[in-house]
This record gives C-alpha cells, sequence and structure tokens, in this order.
C-alpha cells in the first residue's frame, strides 16, 4: 500500500483518449519526509509518519522544530501518521507521486466543508411539511417522541445541528493521471474538502 499527504487545489475536466472527459480533482501531493517510524516493538503497532506543507519557522515551536531537524526536514506545518505502510521506508526518505499509478484505486480522508448550523432537511434530507394555506410547520421537524410515555426524548434522535466540518472518507476514487515534475495527481471525482485543504491518500485496498 502507498500513502501520501496533498493539497487540493480545485477541479477541473481532462479528455480521455478516447474522447471520454473524466472530472478531476487536482491534488498537490507531496514530497513528503518520513520523519518517524513506529514499530512493534517500541510503539505497540506499525505506522510511518510523513509531514507535508512548507511553512515559516516561526509558526512552529521548537519541539516541532527539533523533531524535523533529525531528519534534515524543512519546517513543515502537518504530520500524520499512516498504519501498516512502513515497507521499505527509511527515516528521511520523500514519498512523492511516482509511488502511485495510473488507474489505482484510492481512498482520500479530509475535513468536510463547515456549512455550520443546519435544519432538519438541510443537514438529514428530512421531508418539508405541507405548503398550503395556513400551514405552520413547512420546515419544522415534527413530533420528537411522546408526552406521557416515555417523557423524554430518546438518544440519537436526528435534529438540527452542526453541519460539515468533519473527517470524512472517500473511497473508491481513481487515479486519471501523475505528473511527476509538478508533484501533482489527478483523481476521478469529487474529494473531501475545500480547495487549499490537506487530504490524506492512501491506496484503497
Amino acid at each position: 500500500m502507498s500513502a501520501i499527504l496533498a493539497k487540493k487545489l480545485g477541479m477541473t475536466q481532462v479528455f480521455q483518449p478516447d474522447g471520454s472527459v473524466a472530472r478531476v480533482t487536482v491534488l498537490e501531493a507531496g514530497p513528503c519526509p518520513v520523519t518517524s517510524i513506529r514499530t512493534v516493538e517500541r510503539d505497540g503497532y506499525e505506522a510511518v509518519q510523513l509531514a507535508f506543507g512548507q511553512t515559516k519557522e516561526k509558526h512552529l515551536t521548537k519541539p516541532e522544530l527539533g523533531h524535523l531537524k533529525k531528519v534534515d526536514a524543512p519546517p513543515l506545518r502537518r504530520l500524520a501518521e499512516f498504519r501498516g505502510e512502513v515497507g521499505e521506508l527509511t527515516l528521511g526518505e520523500s514519498v512523492t507521486v511516482d509511488s502511485f499509478e495510473v488507474g489505482a484505486r484510492v481512498k482520500i480522508s479530509g475535513t468536510s466543508k463547515g456549512k455550520g448550523f443546519q435544519g432538519t432537511i438541510k443537514r438529514h434530507n428530512f421531508a418539508s411539511g405541507p405548503k398550503s394555506h395556513g400551514s405552520h410547520n413547512v420546515r419544522a421537524p415534527g413530533s420528537i417522541g411522546a408526552s406521557a410515555t416515555p417523557s423524554r426524548v430518546f438518544k440519537g434522535i436526528r435534529g438540527p445541528g452542526q453541519m460539515g466540518n468533519k473527517r470524512v472518507t472517500q473511497k473508491g476514487l481513481e487515479i486519471v493521471s501523475v505528473d511527476s515534475k509538478l508533484n501533482l495527481l489527478l483523481v476521478r471525482g469529487s474529494v473531501p474538502g475545500p480547495p487549499g485543504g490537506i487530504v490524506e491518500v492512501r491506496t484503497d485496498a
């Protein structure tokens, strides 16, 4: 399995050799230096830690800078661990888009767009109430429980509240193109998060 950190640049379309159109998301992926390797003997699990996202030294703490300098890595703002991805990677080695192949299936994790406080129709796809004359229940959620028994609202009832701004994983995405010179991955379909957001790309086993 392969893994890398990437920045979502946006969406576009590319024409395939057969004349079909592929709607793709453009990801600026890596290079990501290996900053730490977890082992079963020392940590209880196997994982590799990658760093991504150039930044200034003043934006990082001294412990963070010291951790990166151990592997001669520049100031990078984002660290992420990928379990089961160790393979033959060594400390200080850089992971690039060359570890992915065209046609490979990947799953991408990121933080979805935050949509603030939303009602049940937008948040949970509830049906609206009657819109005829005199109706006062057009977008209200309706009954959420009986009054006498059990005299409370059961846990887990879907209601209005914060929507989005949570971790989302999109599976079954296909890599359409790999650009080693520009460190770009073109992935068919949409990817969680806004343009400029950081995502984790893994091969979908």
